[in-house]
C-alpha cells in the first residue's frame, strides 16, 4: 500500500496527493497514466470500483520495480459525465502532466470530446466504457475497446431468447440517442430469427418515467424484456410492471448493475439474467481471477464485475507497455497495442488486423436476491 502510485483530482487540472509529475518518457521518472472519467455522484461509485480494480495491476506492477525502472502514476480527474470537463481533463492530463496514455474513460459525449486532444497528441485511451458503437467507430486509431461491442451484446441476447423459443420481446432502454442506437441493434439482431419486437418503451436516465414505462409494458404480453437501463430506472421499470400484471422473463443489458438492482428488488429480482462482458471474478479454474481476488482481499477492494474490468483493462495496458520496449513512447505504445493479442482469464484481447475492440465476449449469468451473480 505504501508504494502505491495514484493520485485522485476532484476538477481539470487540479491534482492532489503525490507531488510533482513528470515526463513518462524521461529514464528513471514516473510513466503517467490518465484519467478522466464520472467520479461523482449516482454513477462515481462504480466507476472508482473500476478504478481500484485498475490500482490492483499498477499497484502489483510497482512492487515488482514497475516498468523499466519506473512507477506507474495514475493521475483521475471527475468529469462528471460532462463533456466540456471532459475535454478540459484530457487537455490537463496530456499537456500538463505528459500522460502516457489514458485509462477507462465513461460514456459516448465525454469519450468524444476528449477525441481530438488524444488523436492530436497520438495519446492512446485504453479500456473506455459506456461507450456506444457509433463513437467507437469515430475513435479508430485511438482508442482500445477491453469490452465487446454492443452490437455483440445485443445480438447474443437475441440469439439467446431464439434458442429458448421466445418469439415476443418487449425493450426498456435509455430515452437517449445512445439508448435509440442500441434499440436499433437489438431490431437488427432479430431479423433473421423468430424473435420478434411488440413494444419499446423509452425510460429517462433518472427514472422520472419509469413507473409509467413498466405500466406500459403489462398490455404487450411480451415474454421476455431486454433492459438497456441502469439500476435504478430498471428497478422502477420491474417493480411497476410487476405490479401491472406483467410476467415477462427480465435480461439486463451489462450498464445494469445486476447486484444493486437485486439488492433493491429483493424477492422480485429471482429469474433476472444479465448479459456481461467480463468474465466471471469468482472463477476458481482460472489464475487470473484467483490472483484478482488474492489482490483484492488484501487491497480491501470489493470483488464484482466492476472492478474485475477495471483489473482487465489495467492489465492490457501493462501488457502493451511492456511489448513496447523501453523506449516507451505515445507512439510506440499505440504499436505494441495494435499488434497485441492475448488472454485474461477466459477473455481473448485481440487489437490486431485494425481492430480497436479487442474483445468478443459476452456471457449470460443470473442474479440472485443477495446481490451474487450465478452462471
Amino acid at each position: 500500500m505504501d508504494r502505491r502510485s495514484f493520485v485522485l483530482a476532484t476538477g481539470a487540472g487540479v491534482a492532489l496527493g503525490c507531488g510533482s509529475v513528470v515526463h513518462a518518457s524521461e529514464s528513471g521518472k514516473d510513466i503517467v497514466i490518465g484519467q478522466s472519467a464520472v467520479l461523482s455522484g449516482a454513477l462515481g461509485p462504480s466507476v472508482l470500483l473500476m478504478q481500484s480494480g485498475g490500482r490492483l495491476v499498477f499497484d502489483e506492477v510497482n512492487a515488482q520495480g514497475g516498468i523499466g525502472g519506473r512507477t506507474l502514476n495514475l493521475i483521475a480527474l471527475d468529469d462528471a459525465f460532462n463533456p466540456a470537463t471532459a475535454q478540459a481533463n484530457y487537455k490537463t492530463l496530456i499537456e500538463k502532466h505528459n500522460a502516457l496514455a489514458c485509462y477507462c474513460g465513461v460514456g459516448a459525449a465525454p469519450t468524444l470530446a476528449g477525441l481530438p486532444l488524444l488523436r492530436a497528441s497520438d495519446t492512446p485511451l485504453v479500456g473506455a466504457t459506456a461507450v456506444v458503437d457509433s463513437v467507437r467507430d469515430k475513435s479508430e486509431g485511438v482508442a482500445y475497446y477491453t469490452r465487446a461491442n454492443q452490437q455483440r451484446e445485443a445480438a447474443t441476447l437475441v440469439a439467446h431468447l431464439d434458442t429458448l423459443g421466445i418469439e415476443r420481446i418487449a425493450v426498456a432502454y435509455i430515452g437517449t440517442p445512445g439508448g435509440e442506437e442500441v434499440l436499433a441493434q437489438i431490431k437488427q439482431a432479430t431479423a433473421k430469427t423468430k424473435v420478434a419486437i411488440v413494444g419499446a418503451v423509452p425510460v429517462e436516465p433518472d427514472a422520472s418515467n419509469a413507473a409509467a414505462g413498466g405500466k406500459a409494458l403489462a398490455p404487450m404480453q411480451a415474454q421476455a424484456t431486454i433492459l438497456y437501463l441502469t439500476a435504478a430506472p430498471a428497478v422502477s421499470f420491474i417493480q411497476s410492471a410487476r405490479a401491472n400484471g406483467a410476467t415477462p422473463t427480465f435480461y439486463g443489458m451489462s450498464i445494469l448493475a445486476g447486484e444493486v438492482a437485486a439488492k433493491l428488488l429483493g424477492d422480485q429480482s429471482r429469474g433476472i439474467a444479465i448479459s456481461q462482458v467480463t468474465p466471471y471474478p469468482w472463477d476458481s479454474s482460472q489464475a487470473d481471477s484467483v490472483r484478482f481476488r488474492e489482490l483484492a482481499q488484501k487491497a480491501s477492494v470489493p470483488v464484482g464485475y466492476h472492478s474485475y474490468e477495471g483489473y482487465i483493462s489495467a492489465r492490457i495496458l501493462v501488457q502493451a507497455m511492456r511489448a513496447a520496449g523501453r523506449d516507451l513512447t505515445r507512439a510506440s505504445l499505440h504499436s505494441s497495442l495494435r499488434k497485441l493479442k492475448t488472454r485474461v482469464a477466459t477473455l481473448n484481447a485481440d487489437f490486431t488486423g485494425g481492430r480497436i475492440t479487442g474483445s468478443e465476449f459476452v456471457e449470460l449469468v443470473q442474479v440472485r436476491p443477495d446481490g451474487k451473480f450465478l452462471r
